[in-house]
């Protein structure tokens, strides 16, 4: 039987082939869809406005990122949307990653990284690591055997973040430094010199990005925040230190609802915005 291959290595190939560090963030709101879509019901409303999101944008990105917990309060029928949604990425070439931020106790997180990686079929995936290494290692194991990648919160994008991850611990660091030690623990290198275990560094603090490269020298960074939040993709060059594949940013309403902001058809504004991003965060690596 063939070993997977690494998600580092993937992740780097498939940013080469698609010229893109773009993730599309996909946080659908059954009262926010795009015209057309709403005309069903809630679950297959969702599902035709996330395949025309994913058509019209799927050129300028490397990967879409479906938020779980928007599927999840559909109730059954939101799972069957998600696989469907998920299938139609992979059908355009995108690589699935999987916003849950799942943590647990090891026998439950391993649980949940069979759930992601076997049943999903996920590429990433998000992770909370506060409960531990040992509740970190089921989730990088599943991936590991599946060849896909888990993110794993560093310091996320929300303003609440400094209330816990800024902290400063006994030993005198902030409580995200000790996160990315042991995120950059946790991985190993591939061909690429990527790691297969990234980490979520969001985008609205860009001030730490020096710092987290110095710890996290070849984990890929997923960074949130990016439009609707406040993040600039300008500041965000020390995330690609590695190359290109060191960075993907993410941006979801600023895609979606482009075309709120600057009129036209939401296809066509969504691509627009998309394919600027891209372009911009190409431009910095």
């Amino acid at each position: 039987m063939t070993a997977p291959a690494h998600f580092g290595d993937r992740l780097s190939a498939a940013v080469a082939q698609r010229e893109s560090q773009i993730v599309l963030g996909l946080d659908p709101d059954p009262a926010k869809l795009w015209p057309g879509a709403g005309a069903a019901a809630a679950p297959e409303a969702v599902l035709a406005h996330c395949r025309a999101v994913i058509d019209a944008v799927a050129p300028a990105c490397v990967a879409v990122k479906p938020q779980l917990a928007c599927f999840e309060r559909l109730g059954p029928d939101g799972w069957r949307v998600l696989h469907a949604v998920c299938d139609h990425a992979r059908d355009a070439s995108l690589l699935v990653l999987a916003d849950g931020k799942r943590g647990d106790v090891p026998v439950t997180g391993r649980v949940y990284g069979e759930a992601l990686v076997g049943v999903l079929r996920a590429d990433a995936f998000t992770v909370n690591p506060l409960l531990g290494r040992d509740a970190l290692q089921p989730f990088v194991e599943a991936g590991r055997a599946a060849g896909a990648g888990p993110f794993v919160l560093v310091r996320t994008s929300n303003p609440g973040a400094a209330d816990l991850m800024d902290l400063e611990l006994a030993t005198g660091e902030p409580l995200w430094e000790r996160l990315a030690a042991m995120v950059a623990g946790a991985g190993a290198p591939g061909a690429s010199g990527l790691s297969d275990v990234g980490a979520v560094t969001g985008a609205t603090v860009p001030a730490h990005l020096d710092r987290m490269r110095e710890l996290m020298p070849r984990t890929p960074f997923l960074l949130p925040g990016v439009g609707a939040q406040g993040g600039d993709v300008a500041a965000l060059g020390p995330a690609f230190a590695p190359g290109r594949a060191g960075g993907l940013v993410t941006a979801s309403r600023s895609i979606v609802n482009a075309h709120s902001e600057g009129g036209g058809a939401p296809g066509e504004a969504a691509r627009r915005e998309a394919e600027r991003l891209r372009e911009l965060a190409w431009s910095l690596a």
